[in-house]
């Protein structure tokens, strides 16, 4: 019986659950203005947001969602309400609770701030902690039942909201992102990793919403279920939206939104609900369907896993051994300690991106060298990285400010580099890793030193594994570090490594990591020696390995004993380097010398995002010879060009856009410092505005960044834009094309006004249309010249409607 339902938790292992529908759909049939504050209506009509919760509860629902979707303090201060966070949210929470009664759930929701996380945006990462900070205290207080973080597009953003969940209540949570038909969310983040990372911070429940239709979702949640045992939710749109006698419309009858039930329920899915257009008919619909599946359900196995904000990584678990690249360390490296001085991160990126092409899976990054800032260095490496490599990172530090740092300014799950036995460092790094979602590698020493045993070293690293477990950080998460000596100073001890190895696999259930390179030091020709020991660890089942993956003898052992050991299924990945070894060489992308002309050298640094060198090579250019419009057109656009052909290709994703955005942002700064109004003439004026009602300007800000690099003129008029300002600006600016932004459902129709705005006051220009929410067919609808899925197709496309040749 509903009434018997006290824990969430144990709730979602006993029966599906059924989650509300649309809440902002209901609001505006019910007097919500257009471009109104959904939230407000909390403490002006709250009889009417009473109605709603009630009219879902009687459809069924098990959960109803507070409407609390935009109360942070960013979003309310669009509307002037930033000092009544606290107000609005407790009262969320109270009128969704009288709704309630005994018989249903209260979800305190939260949806994103509208910022991106630093180095994609503006938004401290403690900045955004303390914001959703806010919002789950008034949860907790008002007496919600857990929390329930909605359509999320920055998975930095949706840790940041996790922490704040954690640090401030002890609710469980449910953590959405939300994604586009290709599979990932704007800043690049497919299921996998956005499930690797929310599993590991510590969610009860994750899943995905808006954006798609429940087919849509179902394939979201099938590559989530690849790499996590949590329940997952559905919350899918009632279809794709439609535009009918000028109103958007969702076209998913109640019956079509229960089609994919028992996959679901197959799938491990404990929360089914509804998002945009949904209606309590649906929810009835969904609740009666459910009533026929079987409610018990027991999670699969828990499996080892890390993640970048684009990839994941198998951690042990008979997955083949991790290489992690040992390069990004400044121990003999005078050039790399002097760069890390000097806050620069030129050798950072081009050696992490050197390891990934030799084959490295992970990347070790170590910051510390005398006179440096290890804090601002590691969560500047951390940035940098990111920016280039889609690899997960293994943060090597054993500062705890910098590791914290560094665990803030990652995006995905990492790999702490290490804790010891000493209960010093135990205390110190394993609350770390629990708050930040972070895997651990434990080293077998402790305050006496290396055991000069196995079984010594066991004994240690079974009192790191029980600390680590004790504070709720997962087995699959824990590596143990059996220590590689030298054999020159002490040979005996080589098989003692291999021994310990094998007891921590058979004994403690946990994976295990060595830096195979240590065994060679003071010997002649180290790979011959290195490589060998290498293998040997591999067949006592060693599961990550820290080296140089530039060393292909090691990557030879490597790739061989994968084959043998039956861990390189069919031999593709040995087949793949060696079949044709010849045409491998000759395609790995060749790094662009300091001898190389200049034009190369700018498009280059357009590329790997040197924001740190590309000022120099502005002046160099310049010194010789070479006009503005040279610099521009035969060096740094045919870097962004690459760039675009390899954002579409998939080959990066939104963040290495953005980072070669800044790069040529840097390189156009200088050369009209430089040059003035001696720049060459604009490609064409380009007007950008998020239409009225809506509040989100982040994907039209990424267009007008990118349209500017590539020589438009851009005027922004921001977020929130009346047609009748929309017009106005395009008379006065005599612009060539008008851009518009939507990411809300509810403002599709104030684009179609604004574009018969246009044209009835006779304005002949082009018009372009995005957003999360806009469809190809839909802008065709309204009779928009160009649709864009995303910032790079909006620039070839205005290039394109313009007649602007390529450079």
């Amino acid at each position: 019986m509903k009434a018997s339902m006290k824990d969430f938790r144990k709730a979602i292992t006993e029966r599906i659950l059924v989650l509300d529908g649309a809440m902002g759909t209901l609001l505006q049939e019910r007097g919500l203005a257009p471009g109104g504050c959904p939230e407000e209506m909390n403490l002006s009509a709250p009889e009417v947001v009473e109605s709603i919760h009630r009219d879902y509860a009687l459809a069924g629902a098990d959960i109803l969602v507070a409407n609390s979707f935009g109360g942070s303090r960013s979003k309310l201060a669009h509307y002037g309400l930033e000092g009544r966070v606290f107000e609005i949210n407790m009262k969320a929470v109270e009128i969704a609770r009288a709704a309630a009664g005994a018989d249903c759930f209260v979800a305190g929701s939260i949806g994103p701030t509208g910022r991106f996380a630093m180095p994609v945006g503006d938004a401290d990462f403690d900045e955004l902690v303390d914001i959703f900070g806010e919002q789950v205290r008034a949860f907790a207080e008002a007496g919600a039942d857990l929390l329930s973080l909605e359509t999320f597009l920055d998975i930095r953003e949706l840790k940041a909201a996790v922490v704040a969940s954690r640090q401030f209540s002890d609710l469980p949570v449910m953590a959405m992102m939300t994604f586009d038909d290709g599979g990932r969310s704007v800043l690049g983040t497919p299921p996998e990793a956005a499930a690797v990372t929310l599993d590991g911070i510590g969610v009860d429940v994750i899943g995905s919403n808006c954006g798609l239709g429940v087919d849509g979702i179902f394939e979201v949640l099938q590559k989530m279920r690849s790499v996590t045992s949590l329940p997952l939710i559905c919350q899918a749109n009632a279809g794709l939206p439609v535009l009918v006698d000028g109103e958007t419309v969702f076209p998913g009858t109640p019956e079509e939104m229960t089609a994919y039930h028992e996959r679901l329920c197959d799938l491990g899915v404990r929360v089914i609900g509804g998002c945009c257009g949904t209606t309590p008919s649906h929810i009835s619909a969904i609740a009666k369907a459910l009533g026929s599946f079987p409610g018990t359900w027991s999670a699969p196995p828990r499996k080892g896993w890390l993640s970048s904000r684009s990839a994941v990584v198998a951690l042990g678990g008979g997955a083949p051994c991790a290489i992690i690249g040992e390069r990004i360390n400044p121990t003999g490296k005078k050039g790399y300690s002097e760069e890390l001085r000097q806050g620069k991160t030129r050798y950072i990126r081009a050696e992490a991106m050197e390891q990934i092409q030799a084959g490295a899976s992970l990347l070790d990054v170590n910051c510390g060298a005398p006179g440096v800032d290890e804090p601002v260095a590691l969560e500047s490496a951390v940035y940098a990285v990111s920016g280039v490599a889609s690899a997960p990172l293994v943060l090597d530090s054993s500062d705890p400010v910098a590791l914290e740092r560094g665990l803030k300014a990652a995006d995905g799950k990492v790999l702490i580099n290490s804790v010891s036995g000493e209960p010093k460092s135990l205390e110190m790094v394993l609350p770390l890793a629990k708050k930040y979602g972070a895997a651990i590698i434990g080293l077998a020493l402790d305050g006496t030193g290396i055991p000069e045993t196995a079984e010594g070293r066991l004994a240690v690293a079974r009192s790191i594994v029980d600390a680590a477990l004790s504070i709720g950080i997962a087995r699959e998460d824990i590596l143990i570090d059996c220590l590689t000596l030298t054999v020159s100073a002490e040979q005996e001890r080589a098989m003692e490594t291999l021994r310990a190895l094998r007891q921590v696999k058979a004994e403690l259930g946990v994976g295990t990591v060595l830096g195979v390179s240590n065994i060679s030091f003071g010997l002649p020709q180290r790979p011959v020696l290195s490589s060998t020991f290498f293998a040997m660890a591999l067949e006592a089942g060693l599961d990550a390995a820290i080296i140089n993956p530039k060393d292909e003898r090691m990557m030879d052992a490597f790739r061989s004993a994968m084959v043998l050991l039956n861990k390189d299924v069919r031999a593709e990945n040995y087949i793949a380097h060696y079949a044709d070894f010849s045409a491998v060489e000759s395609s790995r992308p060749v790094k662009v010398p300091e001898s190389a002309a200049i034009r190369d050298r700018l498009a280059a640094a357009i590329i790997e995002g040197d924001k740190d060198g590309i000022v120099s090579m502005v002046d160099q250019a310049s010194a010789e010879g070479l006009t503005p419009m040279q610099v521009s057109n035969e060096g740094l656009l045919p870097g962004l060009e690459e760039i675009g052909r390899r954002f579409g290709a998939n080959q990066i994703f939104l963040p290495q856009v953005m980072l070669s955005a800044e790069t040529m942002h840097a390189a156009f700064a200088r050369l009209k410092e430089s040059f003035g109004d001696d720049m060459g003439p604009s490609l064409g004026k380009i007007l950008m505005a998020t239409v009225e009602g809506d509040i989100h300007d982040i994907g039209k800000n990424i267009v007008c960044t990118l349209l500017e690099n590539h020589g438009f003129e851009v005027i922004d008029l921001g977020k929130n834009v009346p047609a009748a300002r929309i017009v106005a600006a395009a008379r006065e600016h005599r612009v060539d094309a008008v851009g518009l932004s939507a990411l809300m459902t509810t403002t599709l129709a104030q684009m179609s006004h604004a574009i018969e705005e246009l044209k009835a006051a006779g304005v002949k220009v082009f018009t372009m249309v995005g957003g999360a929410v806009v469809t190809p067919e839909y802008a065709e609808t309204i009779g928009a010249d160009i649709y864009a899925r995303d910032a790079l197709e909006a620039v070839a496309k205005v290039k394109a409607i313009l007649g602007v040749a390529k450079p």
